[in-house]
C-alpha cells in the first residue's frame, strides 16, 4: 500500500497530474484511488461546498474545522480502507494544504492546527508528497485561460497565495519532492512519475 499526495498552489496542475497518475499506475496493472480534497464523502462534500462555495463569513478556525472534518471523515471511510486493502491512494491535497492554507495563508497558530490535523487524519502521513510549484502569477493565468470559476479561496489576493507558495516552497521531510510545475506538462509527468515509480514499485517511465 502507498499514500501519495500531490500538493501546491492554485493553477499548478494538481488535478491534471492526479489523473495522469491513476491512469498511468492502472496501466502497470496496480489497483488505485484518487481522492480529491476536501470532498470524497456525503459529509466531506457538504463541508467543501460550505468551505469553498457558500457566499456567507466565516471565521478562519471555522474555515479550519470545515477542512478537517471532511478530511476526517474522507480518512476513516475512504483512504484508509484502500490502503488496507493494497491499493495505492492517490490525493489531490492532504494536510501539507492546511499548513499552506490555514497557517501561511490565514495566521492561524501552527502548532494548535497541526494538533488538530493529527485528531483528523489519525495520524496517518503520505509515503510520498509531490509538491508542485508554480508563480502566483503564472497559476491564475492558466486558471483564467481554462475559465475557471473561482472559489472563496481562490478569489484572495496576491499577497495571500504568496504566502500559500512560499510554504510549499519551505516544505520539507521524509518523501516530500518538489516539482517545477512552470515546466512543460510532459516534462511534470516524468518528473511525477519517477518518484511515483520508485514509491509504489511500478515497473516502467511512461510520459505522454
Amino acid at each position: 500500500m502507498t499514500f501519495v499526495v500531490v500538493e501546491g498552489p492554485e493553477g499548478a496542475g494538481k488535478s491534471t497530474l492526479v489523473r495522469w497518475l491513476g491512469t498511468t499506475l492502472r496501466a502497470e496493472g496496480r489497483a488505485v484511488l484518487t481522492v480529491r480534497e476536501p470532498g470524497g464523502t456525503p459529509i466531506a462534500e457538504a463541508a467543501r461546498k460550505l468551505a469553498l462555495k457558500s457566499r456567507h463569513d466565516r471565521a478562519f478556525g471555522a474555515e479550519l474545522f470545515l477542512f478537517l472534518a471532511a478530511r476526517a471523515d474522507l480518512v476513516e471511510r475512504v483512504i484508509r480502507p484502500a490502503l488496507d486493502n493494497g491499493q495505492v491512494v492517490i490525493a489531490d491535497r492532504f494536510g501539507l494544504s492546511t499548513i499552506a492554507y490555514q497557517v501561511a495563508g490565514r495566521g492561524l497558530p501552527r502548532a494548535d492546527v497541526e494538533a488538530a490535523l493529527r485528531v483528523a487524519t489519525g495520524g496517518l502521513t503520505p509515503d510520498l508528497t509531490l509538491i508542485l510549484d508554480i508563480p502566483v502569477t503564472v497559476g491564475r493565468e492558466r486558471q483564467r485561460s481554462a475559465g475557471k470559476a473561482q472559489d472563496r479561496i481562490e478569489r484572495e489576493d496576491d499577497t495571500f497565495h504568496t504566502r500559500v507558495r512560499e510554504a510549499y516552497r519551505s516544505a520539507s521531510g521524509p518523501g516530500i519532492v518538489h516539482i517545477d510545475a512552470s515546466q512543460s506538462k510532459k516534462a511534470v509527468q516524468e518528473a511525477a512519475w519517477r518518484e511515483v515509480a520508485a514509491a509504489t514499485g511500478a515497473l516502467s517511465l511512461r510520459s505522454t
